[in-house]
């Protein structure tokens, strides 16, 4: 049996989890969503909280399992509170700044770089040089496709040297040492 399958979803008071013809709906203060789980997987509410089993012990009824519960869990847990990826932007004049549903980048293009943010996802920039950027989301996965997309733009592990670009903010990428002149 998975470990983390096996593991009931506890249901926040905040949370209304809803579960008909194969799909699960949550909806809580952040927003609604939705996922369609395998017909391997059974998921049902009791006591207050999501279960998920499996009917048999097929090869992908096991794969199944641990996944549509940690899905299941990252749709509740983003209802209730939400989740949130940080962004940095480095650079001599790269910044950006959100204006209504866009973000407007500069990153040392010839242009700048307008980007529409999706349906269901806020940017805030939190600093005074516009390069922190907060992006926020009730889904998990919205929220990393997103954020992968923004850093697409420019990575910074192109130049290991000026270490110029967009990168999350807990990642530590490996700056190398300038040229030591002749003595």
């Amino acid at each position: 049996m998975s470990r983390i399958g096996k593991k009931a979803v506890e249901i926040p008071k905040s949370v209304k989890v809803a579960i008909a013809n194969g799909e699960v709906k949550v909806e809580g203060p952040k927003g609604k969503l939705t996922l369609k789980h395998h017909a391997q997987v059974k998921v049902a509410v009791e006591n207050g909280a999501v279960v998920i089993s499996r009917p048999n012990e097929d090869r992908l009824a096991r794969a199944l399992h641990g996944l549509t519960r940690t899905l299941v869990q990252n749709m509740v847990t983003g209802v209730d509170k939400g989740f949130t990826r940080e962004l940095d932007i480095t650079g001599v004049g790269y910044r950006a700044e959100v204006k209504g549903k866009e973000l407007h980048m500069t990153l040392g293009f010839s242009h700048p770089i307008v980007f529409k943010l999706p349906e269901g996802l806020t940017a805030q920039i939190t600093d005074d040089k516009k390069t922190h950027i907060v992006l926020s989301a009730a889904s998990r996965e919205l929220l990393g496709e997103t954020a992968a997309k923004i850093r697409s733009f420019r990575p910074v592990n192109k130049d290991p040297y000026g270490l110029k670009g967009v990168r999350y903010s807990t990642e530590k990428p490996i700056q190398k040492e300038g040229k030591s002149g002749a003595k």
